[in-house]
């Protein structure tokens, strides 16, 4: 200690203050914190599918946001997306037409270098196998990673579509699909979700301020319960299940920039949302989308 004085005391106190404010020590230099990011691979729950914090969304107003852009300009969007790191895509079978216009944006695209899921309307009157088969044709692709039930919205949705249950868990079997579960339209279903270990994965709505989330009914008018919400999303995750969040920017309602970023500051403070999917119209959207997200887990 010796020739130690009050000025190098002071210097390694302030040093060391400002390595415990940036979350490191002289153990774990700054340059060994591991940043989040949205283009992060993760893994949903205990299924073993692992897919990018961002997914690509189509439905945005049931795919007509995508749908009106035409296929050149989507197809721009798809793989500007896919430059920036998203490799994870969804859409559904009620996004009338964005099966195949997917498609064709992700034409040439190696398979294994991104993520697919997939939503199977609830009325379906064919047998699953079929409806899947006629999925893979729209979509080119061998494979899901994920399907899910679309919107399920009744306290009795898994009794109810037990049939389509039994049969997507068929089609696992066969490497289909890797992964099944539910999207989430309803306080009254969402309920039903914790204890439910059929399901892998889990599309709920989250949001700060309750914008487009779930009411009784499904789609009642005012604001959801963001309180019930949240906390049904931290059992369904504490058992296994992964949680992708919906509707973070209520829709596109939330127009002031700063509100954006509430929002993602919300959902990934939760720690109970694996990944989430936003919808775009433009490459402005996707590079501040992934730029908030990057920001909000790292907050």
């Amino acid at each position: 200690m010796a020739g130690f004085g009050r000025r190098d005391f002071l210097k390694t106190a302030a040093g060391l203050g400002a390595a415990i404010a940036m979350g490191t020590t002289a153990a774990t230099p700054a340059s060994a914190v591991v940043r989040r990011a949205a283009t992060d691979w993760v893994t949903l729950g205990e299924s073993g599918v692992k897919v990018t914090r961002l997914a690509f969304g189509t439905g945005t107003f049931g795919g007509r946001v995508q749908r009106e852009l035409g296929q050149p300009a989507f197809t721009k969007l798809v793989r500007h997306a896919y430059d920036r790191g998203i490799r994870f895509f969804e859409s559904a079978d009620a996004y009338n037409e964005m099966h195949e216009m997917l498609a064709e944006a992700l034409r040439g695209i190696p398979r294994d270098s991104y993520r697919l899921m997939t939503k199977m309307r609830l009325g379906e009157k064919e047998p699953v196998p079929a409806t899947l088969d006629r999925f893979r044709k729209e979509l080119n692709t061998e494979y899901f990673d994920i399907t899910l039930l679309h919107c399920v919205r009744t306290p009795d949705w898994s009794k109810t579509y037990e049939p389509f249950r039994d049969q997507l868990s068929e089609l696992k079997s066969k490497k289909v699909l890797l992964a099944h579960g539910a999207s989430c339209h309803g306080l009254m279903p969402i309920r039903q979700f914790p204890g439910n270990k059929w399901l892998d994965v889990a599309l709920c709505r989250i949001n700060h301020k309750g914008t487009r989330m779930d009411t009784i009914p499904s789609e009642g008018p005012g604001l959801g319960n963001v309180q019930e919400v949240t906390a049904h999303l931290a059992k369904v995750h504490a058992q296994g299940t992964g949680v992708l969040g919906m509707k973070l920017v209520g829709e596109g309602q939330f127009t002031d920039p700063e509100a954006r970023q509430q929002a993602l500051n919300y959902v990934f403070g939760l720690g109970s949302v694996d990944a989430v999917t936003m919808g775009f119209k433009s490459t402005a959207e996707i590079d501040e989308a992934i730029e908030r997200m990057n920001t909000a887990l790292n907050a």
